[in-house]
């Protein structure tokens, strides 16, 4: 019984730390398009939830600092995408739609914090942060794929979460200066990746040069004036 009874409280705290970050990330997504992804913007943030959480939520929240809350921040951005797949038949879908369907959410998920997802990103630029960048990318694949239905265990799961990787990435980096109506240049850029990587072999070389074609992405990574 009282191996339920700490169970249950575990599981309680869990929830409750789960219910801060998100509601910090939620107001970290407020003020970064002006603070930058800073510890400025995490102290606004804390005082934005203040009343509900108390002093000290920024830290009780993110200990880690900056790393957390980009951390946090994407896989809060990760489930809002598996929940908006969930909204869809992806049973009735072929493998490269579902997979499409994987990024355009992540896509759609962020959109209404752009700003905020590109002094992130911005962040994940910066020297020593390359690591902690290709893990959340490389998690967002592995998400995807796992919502698209792969179980691999084999090879296979590096195969295509690798594949997957300069895809989601560098669609990304394109939707960060997409101005089309309804990011329409954006699913355009991902349905030709997304082609490239059913054309294999030869994908490696046509992904080094998708991103030799894109933009300069700390031009991308700028507010705009």
């Amino acid at each position: 019984m009282t191996a339920v009874k700490n169970k249950s409280v575990h599981a309680q705290a869990r929830d409750d730390t789960l219910a801060l970050r998100d509601a910090m990330i939620e107001a970290v997504f407020m003020h970064a398009p002006f603070d930058g992804w800073t510890p400025k913007a995490l102290v606004a943030a804390e005082n934005s939830v203040m009343d509900t959480f108390g002093e000290g939520a920024g830290y009780r929240a993110f200990p880690g600092g900056l790393a957390d809350m980009a951390t946090h921040a994407s896989d809060y951005l990760d489930r809002k995408m598996l929940a908006l797949l969930d909204d869809q038949d992806l049973a009735s879908m072929k493998v490269r739609e579902r997979v499409i369907a994987g990024v355009r959410a992540r896509i759609e998920v962020c959109q209404p914090h752009k700003e905020a997802v590109r002094r992130l990103l911005g962040y994940l630029a910066l020297p020593g942060k390359k690591p902690l960048a290709a893990r959340l990318a490389w998690a967002t694949c592995n998400r995807i794929w796992y919502a698209a239905g792969d179980n691999a265990t084999d090879f296979n799961y590096y195969t295509k979460r690798g594949l997957l990787f300069p895809v989601y990435t560098t669609t990304s980096l394109y939707w960060l200066g997409d101005e089309s109506a309804d990011n329409e240049d954006t699913w355009g850029y991902l349905d030709r990746r997304i082609s490239d990587v059913m054309k294999i072999p030869g994908y490696q070389a046509r992904a080094m040069k998708a991103l030799g074609n894109l933009p300069n992405p700390f031009r991308i990574l700028k507010r705009p004036a």
